[in-house]
Formats: C-alpha cells, structure tokens, sequence
C-alpha cells in the first residue's frame, strides 16, 4: 500500500510541475518495497507518457506563454526602459532594484486593464495591491498605483 501511495504523490507531483510550467525535472530513483506474496497492487504503476508533456521549449518561454494567453510580451529595450524610467519618475521605491519583477508586475497590470474594460477603479484597486515593495507592504496607495497603471498602459499594452 505505501507504494500504491508513494507512486500516486509522485504522479501527481509531476503533473503539478507539468501544469505550471516549473523548471526541469529530475527523476527521483527509488526502488519499490516488495510486497507480500499475498498483496495484489490495486493498480498497475503510474508512468507519465512523454507525448503528454509540453515541450520544454513551450514552458519555459514566458513570452510565448504570455501572447497564448492574450497578454504581451515582455518589453525589450527602449521600451523597457521607459518604462522602468517612468516607474522611477513615480517613486525609485516602487522598481527599487528589481526591473525583472517590475516587468513581471507591468505585465500583471495589463492583465487587470484587459480582465476589468473601462473599470478604471477595479484597476486600480487592482494595481495598489500587485505593487508593493520592502518599504510598502500594503502598496504605494492609490494615487500612485494609477500613475504605475498608466506607465503600464503606456509601455506595455496600449492597445489594451
């Protein structure tokens, strides 16, 4: 029976990692305990089929993940600077060091701008709790959070 268990939780494991798009994974090697002569496996070992797993390549592209989900894709070069620059012309606390994960916030700001159409408010309620730093837990309050909502807008989806 522990092994029926031990073989369902690595299963499920694994299908967890497929779903989220986790890093690459490396097998664990374990032999199974043998079972009495008299116990019967109550079904037969689970094994993932390779054809069922997405290509590495798929999951571990955020930008092809991004544009399959309708969202954009990460701004590169003058448009990233912008927008960073444009973050700091706000509050340098709000990037404070960490451009990749203001570019991940930005993006998850567009997000809320697609998902709430014309809903100004809700984004920037939205806005207000996604951006939050060291020095600002709870957010940057809600008159900066729509001035980081429109930096996003700006530079990143604007044809949202």
């Amino acid at each position: 029976m522990r092994t029926h268990h031990t073989v369902l939780s690595l299963a499920a494991a694994a299908g967890l990692l497929v779903l989220t798009g986790c890093a690459e994974v490396t097998p664990v090697e374990s032999k199974p305990a043998a079972l009495p002569s008299t116990a019967k496996p109550s079904a037969p070992p689970a094994s993932a089929p390779a054809a069922s797993a997405p290509k590495p390549s798929a999951t571990h592209d955020p930008d092809a993940l991004r544009a399959a989900a309708g969202l954009p894709t990460a701004p590169k070069g003058a448009a990233r600077q912008a927008f960073i620059g444009g973050l700091d012309a706000i509050d340098r606390d709000i990037v404070h060091g960490k451009e990749d994960k203001a570019i991940s916030r930005g993006i998850d700001t567009c997000s809320a701008i697609k998902s709430n159409p014309g809903d100004r408010p809700k984004q920037i309620q939205q806005t207000e709790r996604r951006w939050s730093s060291p020095t600002h837990p709870e957010g940057h309050g809600a008159a900066k959070a729509a001035k980081i909502l429109d930096v996003a807008h700006k530079n990143i989806c604007p044809t949202f």
